[in-house]
């Protein structure tokens, strides 16, 4: 055995230990550089995520020092023959499935140097029977896009850049299917994630994808998630941040409870929008909030209806409880609030909601009072002005919520609020 393969073998896994933390996903890169920057994709995304370094700490058994959801390795096999590369990688495959990993992406150079076939059906052997690989190595933020099944550099096909001169690892070919022996998918305009997904079941065991933008990118990582176990992905950094996010999407529970209470002409325009993105809004009449029995049974609807709301129902999955514009003698701002951020609370604990939004200070301050929430800790914002974090305390620490004043925000904001909800690893 020459030097990197022994090198190569003393890195690989051993099992996890019986009190280890199951990874949700693996990555599988060819070496160190590559791990990293695949890595870091989660990392942005709310996986909490080890690289793990040469024997230190590399076993899935150590991971639950770290916390670890996602686990990056590296096989140093980008130099080795073809037939030792496949081996280093599936034993490695064999392993982190072994240790519980349900989710594979490898990574492959962007540049398509090493002995990627070998490594590629090495992986989807060891991943399982019916893996499909789904290969696409575009990059379109550092100048690496696939059309019409070629990589290109910066305009100029791989092979005929300086990769194609490496003097370790030279590549002779531009045209990823003949590279790989695969079938060739480009994307269709307008085409949804769920035809893509059909096409690329039917096309083979691996599969080529086109991506030419960042737009194309994630459709390719919606249309993955779609597939999901069977799916492998193959790619770089490039495929990685959207599937990040469409993982870390795909292991969320219940839907994003959101409550409008601002009268602000911004914030019903943001509920218009939310609206028209497909999801559902429910606005009681002011004469129902008024009467304490009406009030009661619309509630009790609002709740039966969405506890019976079947899983997938082909619509985003959120709810916004609106408060209805106009006055009534009787009825103050306070009250409306009170009953709208009271319901909410209640929706987050009937559906185990995946976050909460809640637009006007009097309702997000019902809606962390129905949670007996004693404060938020701040993660990031979704824009100016819109933060978000994770309960404290309360009956449901850890639940992702953003709040905003009536006023604030573009049209779309509630709606990228709940994607950033729901494409963000929060652990609770």
């Amino acid at each position: 055995m020459g030097l990197a393969a022994a090198a190569t073998a003393r890195s690989l896994l051993t099992l996890p230990a019986q009190d280890a933390p199951p990874l949700y996903a693996a990555i599988v890169a060819d070496d160190l550089t590559g791990a990293g920057d695949t890595a870091i994709q989660f990392v942005r995304a709310g996986w909490a995520t080890h690289l793990a370094v040469g024997e230190a700490g590399a076993g899935p058994g150590d991971l639950g020092a770290h916390g670890a959801e996602v686990l990056a390795v590296a096989t140093h096999s980008r130099a080795l023959p073809p037939t030792r590369a496949a081996a280093v990688v599936e034993r490695q495959v064999a392993r982190l499935r072994e240790a519980g990993a349900s989710r594979l992406y490898k990574k492959i150079d962007s540049t398509l140097r090493g002995p990627i076939r070998a490594e590629v059906d090495a992986a989807r052997a060891a991943w399982r029977a019916d893996a499909i690989a789904v290969v696409c190595p575009a990059f379109p933020a550092t100048g690496r896009v696939v059309q019409d099944g070629i990589l290109r550099v910066d305009g100029v096909p791989v092979a005929q850049t300086s990769a194609g001169t490496d003097p370790v690892t030279p590549v002779v070919e531009s045209h990823v299917p003949t590279l790989l022996e695969a079938a060739h998918v480009a994307i269709a305009r307008g085409e949804s994630p769920a035809a893509l997904a059909a096409r690329i079941e039917a096309a083979g065991a691996v599969v080529a994808v086109d991506a030419a933008s960042a737009g194309e990118l994630e459709l390719l990582a919606r249309a993955l998630g779609l597939l999901g176990e069977r799916a492998l992905p193959v790619g770089s950094g490039g495929l990685a941040e959207p599937l990040a996010r469409v993982w870390a999407e795909g292991a969320t529970g219940g839907p994003v409870v959101a409550v409008v209470t601002s009268q602000h002409r911004g914030a019903r325009l943001q509920a218009r929008a939310w609206r028209e993105w497909g999801a559902r809004v429910r606005m009681p009449a002011l004469e129902t909030l008024a009467d304490p029995r009406a009030w009661k049974d619309w509630a009790q609807d609002v709740r039966r209806t969405e506890a019976g709301r079947p899983v997938g129902a082909g619509e985003p999955d959120a709810i916004l409880l609106l408060a209805p514009e106009g006055r009534l003698a009787g009825l103050d701002s306070d009250a409306i609030a009170a009953r709208l951020g009271s319901l909410a609370g209640a929706l987050v604990a009937d559906l185990r909601a995946t976050g909460a939004i809640a637009t006007g200070g009097d309702g997000a301050r019902e809606l962390l009072k129905a949670l007996r929430a004693t404060g938020i800790a701040l993660v990031g914002e979704v824009a100016g002005g819109v933060p978000m974090g994770t309960l404290v305390g309360g009956t449901a620490p850890g639940l992702p919520v953003v709040t905003k004043a009536g006023g604030f925000g573009d049209e779309d904001v509630l709606v990228r609020a709940a994607k950033a909800i729901r494409e963000r690893r929060f652990k609770r």
